[in-house]
Formats: structure tokens, sequence, C-alpha cells
């Protein structure tokens, strides 16, 4: 009963900024924030924004099969930011835009324009959905026990619940009342964090040093992998994808880049930009070291560690292996992780939908239905993933998000890099479908024939498919 009071009490929290940050809003208050935001705010919120539920369960047991080496991947990331700040933010600026695919609309014409923004809500939705799906069913998993309701009945209650609220604090004040709503979840969920290492230390009886000591010398600290050019965990492979990974799935995102878009100047936006860019280092490099310590911990308790690495940091936070505190703060972690991933996401595609589909930014009787539209589409996907209740169809829908970002990076690569103009620009979608499918097919093909895998490189591939189809169909 504590979980579920402590969990009533942040949603109130919310509720109230939501309140105090949405009065007099209109329709540029809930795409743009009125340009009025504090960029330190939107900064601090956004290292929240970019880490879901999912990645806070899913970060620690990556040490597991892959050691530290996604750290080389969050290197990448800084440089991948810095190129979003000084060459994406300043054309988004300079334009004055609501939604970054207006970009496409005036250098190729309304069918890339359409197709992009396409792109973006097929990918969010989908996206968006099976991460807060996993977060729900975790979250369920967690309040069952304390009722004598079936569970089944409990998840779809979950789901209902926390859609609801979160189409609640975001319907009026939209981006501006999400600025300052992540803030206060990025401050709850690395409190969280925080605390849930303080008790795995207490239980391995370490000290503060003694603790740093003990991960440095464990096996799955290993970070750098520069022999092996096969390994999908090569150095270069994972810094190099980390950049690309921050151009496309944040610099060309509008759920990324609205609430970056909400700042004052765009030297403001830069400075965001940047300092969140580089806290996202120190932030996974915690979420990983949780994870050593969770290795150290089963070993020391002569727990087996499980098959499924998303599960090693669930077993001991989610069953009270140490305790009722550290439920309450994995709780609240995930909850926090995921609705400030989640509300951005229902924003920025009620943004999209109404500016670049509908075209119509200045109708709010619009607006409010789209919202509500696009909370119901979103809460019935979710629960159609649980009735399928099927892994394979889960990791298909990852696989499908994580291909029709590609040719975004293709759109945007072709429209800002180039001055060339489209002869056929009806032709653009059926370039921006065919590349991820022969991406898709050469994975496929060269894995095998030679046994090599396509990490994250994959993205970059699609990319410049795109690129050529789109120079086949242009003139100088």
């Amino acid at each position: 009963m504590m979980i579920i009071l402590t969990v009533l009490a942040y949603f109130c929290v919310l509720m109230v900024v939501s309140r105090l940050t949405a009065r007099r809003a209109d329709n540029d208050t809930f795409y743009r924030g009125n340009r009025r935001s504090p960029w330190y705010m939107v900064a601090f919120g956004m290292v929240g924004a970019s880490i879901s539920g999912v990645t806070f369960v899913s970060v620690p047991g990556m040490v597991l099969h892959s050691d530290m080496t996604y750290m080389q991947t969050c290197l990448g990331f800084i440089l991948g930011y810095v190129a979003v700040a000084f060459v994406l933010l300043p054309v988004y600026y300079k334009w004055n835009l609501t939604t970054i695919y207006t970009v496409l609309q005036r250098r190729l014409g309304q069918r890339a324009y359409k197709t992009g923004a396409s792109f973006f809500l097929l990918s969010k939705m989908t996206g968006a959905a099976i991460r807060f799906y996993v977060v729900c069913l975790i979250v369920s998993q967690v309040v069952s026990p304390m009722v004598t309701v079936d569970s089944h009945v409990v998840f779809a209650l979950t789901v209902l619940a926390m859609t609801t609220l979160i189409w609640l604090y975001t319907r009026r004040g939209g981006i501006k009342t999400l600025v300052w709503t992540d803030t206060l979840q990025t401050a709850c969920m690395f409190t969280a964090l925080i605390l849930i290492i303080y008790n795995v230390v207490g239980a391995l009886d370490l000290s503060f040093v003694e603790a740093v000591q003990a991960i440095g010398r464990n096996e799955h600290s290993r970070m750098f992998v520069f022999d092996d050019w096969v390994s999908k965990q090569n150095f270069w492979k994972q810094f190099l994808s980390g950049i690309f990974i921050v151009i496309v799935m944040t610099g060309l995102d509008q759920d990324m880049m609205q609430k970056n878009l909400t700042c004052k100047s765009l030297h403001e936006a830069q400075k965001d930009m940047c300092t969140y860019g580089v806290a996202f280092v120190p932030a996974n490099l915690l979420f990983m070291s949780l994870g050593v310590l969770l290795v150290l911990l089963a070993g020391h308790q002569g727990v087996a560690l499980p098959e499924k690495s998303d599960e090693l940091l669930p077993m001991f936070a989610a069953t009270g292996r140490l305790g009722t505190s550290v439920v309450l703060f994995f709780t609240i972690g995930i909850v926090a992780a995921s609705f400030s991933s989640a509300d951005s996401a229902l924003t920025a595609m009620t943004t999209s939908f109404c500016v670049d589909i509908r075209e119509r930014p200045g109708d709010e009787h619009l607006r409010r239905r789209v919202h509500i539209a696009m909370a119901l589409v979103f809460m019935t996907l979710i629960l159609m993933v649980d009735a399928i209740n099927s892994t394979s169809v889960i990791d298909a829908i990852y696989i499908l998000c994580s291909y029709t970002y590609g040719p975004l990076l293709g759109l945007f690569a072709f429209a800002l890099l180039t001055r060339r103009t489209l002869l056929r620009d009806r032709f653009v979608p059926v370039v921006a479908i065919a590349s991820p499918v022969l991406c898709f097919m050469l994975n496929q093909v060269v894995a095998a024939t030679t046994g090599y895998q396509f990490g994250y490189e994959l993205l970059m591939l699609n990319g410049a498919l795109t690129f050529a189809g789109l120079w086949l169909l242009s003139r100088r």
C-alpha cells in the first residue's frame, strides 16, 4: 500500500506542476512553450527524457553480455550532440520552425515532407508504446501481490491509469509543462538510482571507495574493444554509431527536438544540447556500475544470474530481496523515467500530426481532438501487445523502429548537404520504403555468407541508400 500511495502522491505533484504551467496556454504554448524555456531546465530534463523506463531496467543488465562496452557508444553521443547543436539547430532556429520536418518541405517538396513526418509518427508510436508496455508490465507485477484482482485486469488498469495521467497533465500546457515535469522526473529518477546503489553497496558490506575498487577489478568493467573488428562491441563501430544515433534519434526526431526548440535563443539551445550531451556519459556510467554491483551481489548471496539481461535489476529491486524501500525506489525510478519519455512522445506526435500531416497549426480544437486520439491509439497498441504476449512480436517491432529512422537520416542529409532539386518527388516514399527493405535483405545475406553481424552501423547504411536513391531522382 505504501508503494501505491507514494506513486499517487507523485502523480499529484505532476498535476500541480501542470496546473501552474498551463495558465493562459494556447497552441504556441503547447507546441513551442512560447520560446521562453530556461536552457538549464531543458538540459536537466532532457537527460531523463532520453532515458526511458526500459533503459532504466536494461542498461544495468547489459554488463552480463557486453560488459561496459556501451560506454563507447555514449562517448560517440557527445560528438553527435555537438553536431546537432552546431549543424541542425542553426537551421531550425533560422527558419523559426514548429516541427523540424518543415525543412523537408522547403527543400525537397510536399511528398518528402509528408514522408518524413509519417516515418516519424510510425517510429515514435510503435517504439514508445513498446517501451511503455514493458514499464506498465513491471509496475503491474509490483502492484498485483497487493490486490486480489486478476493480473491481466491489473495490467489493463495500469495502462489506463498511466496513459490517462500523461494525457491529463499534458493536454493544456503541452511542451511548456513537459520542460518542468521532466526536470522533476529526472530528479526523481536519479534520486531513486543513487538510493538503489546505496542499498546494494550496503548489502555487499562495502564502503564507497571499496565499491568503486570492486567495480574496477570486476571482469565486467571492460569498456573498450579495439582488437576484434567482427564484434559488435568494436570501439570504432560503437563510437561512430553513437554519433549517428544521436543525429538521427535526437536531431531528426521531433520528440527529442521539440523541447530544445523552446529555448529563448539559438545560443541557449546550443548550451542546452552540449550540456546534456556531456551529462549522458556519467549518467550511463552510474547505470552500468549498478549492473556490476548487482553481479557482485548475486555472487555474494549465491543467487544465479538471470538468462535475460533485462531481468538483472528487477530480480533484486522488484522482488523485495533488498527490502521494501528498494522496491519503492525502483518503482518511482521506472515510473519517472517512463513518464518523461512517454509524455514527450505523445505531445510530439500530436504536434507533428496537426502541423505536418493536417497543416493546421493554429487550430486548437483539432489539437485537442488529436491529443485524445493519440492517447487512445497509444493505449490500444499497448493492450494489443499484451494480448499477443509474444516476445518475437515485440522484437519485430523494435527491429522495425530501428530501420525506419534510416530514411530520415537520408532525407535530411540530402536536403541539408546538397543543392540538388528532386525531379520526381512522388517517388520519395518508394525510396524511403525500399531502403530499409534492402538493408534488411543485405543484413540477412551478409550474416549467412560471411558470419559478419551488422550492429548500429546498419543505420548509416540505411541512410546512405536513401541518399543515393534521392540523388538518382534529382538534378543539379
